[in-house]
């Protein structure tokens, strides 16, 4: 649990860097619900200046496009029979049905809606189904801005309340159990990964 803690006063260190790191693994291969969110409310409460929370939004957005740009070359050459091997039947039928109709009304609900609506799987959806790349990552990146700022915005206007709260003991255990959920489910997302890559070149 230290090194978690460790890893999160990192990051907050890191400032913009880190929500541009976070968010290249959170659209990707990392589980971190509501990681980007925490980290940029956290950063925008200690220096709640306009500009400074845009930056930080703009830098997560950038995460995000760049996170979703890598499992599009992922998943892209595989087309939909590749996206079987990463989702389960129920949710490859779920976003094959909600991409067909309007792939750009799905993916604009998946960049909004906070967790755990499968932000990653409507993505990887998306790009084994062909949807222009182009396209894709331009409205995941609007989408994004906007749901940050709104996050930010909050943060400024609610920042000492919120850092207020965030030490209360229930709050830190809370945390502490997402942390540990994140963490193990990142370690199977990786595996996954590995492991479905090892069975390709196979």
């Amino acid at each position: 649990m230290r090194v978690l803690a460790h890893l999160y006063t990192w990051l907050l260190h890191l400032g913009g860097v880190g929500l541009l790191a976070l968010g290249i693994l959170d659209s990707s291969y990392l589980v971190a619900p509501w990681g980007n969110d925490l980290l940029l409310v956290a950063l925008t409460s200690r220096h709640p200046r306009l500009l400074y929370m845009v930056y930080l939004a703009a830098m997560s957005t950038a995460g995000s496009v760049l996170g979703c740009l890598s499992l599009d070359f992922t998943m892209r050459p595989l087309g939909e029979k590749g996206l079987e091997k990463y989702l389960s039947k129920r949710r490859v039928k779920r976003v094959r049905e909600k991409v067909g109709k309007n792939a750009g009304r799905a993916l604009v609900l998946a960049s909004l809606a906070p967790p755990p609506f499968p932000f990653t799987a409507f993505v990887m959806g998306a790009a084994a189904l062909q949807y222009s790349r182009r396209r894709m990552l331009s409205i995941v990146g609007a989408s994004r801005m906007l749901r940050f700022l709104i996050v930010g915005a909050l943060a400024m206007r609610f920042g000492k309340s919120i850092l207020r709260w965030a030490k209360l003991p229930a709050v830190q255990g809370l945390l502490a159990a997402l942390i540990v959920v994140c963490t193990v489910g990142s370690v199977l997302s990786v595996y996954g990964w590995i492991r479905q890559s090892r069975a390709r070149r196979a």
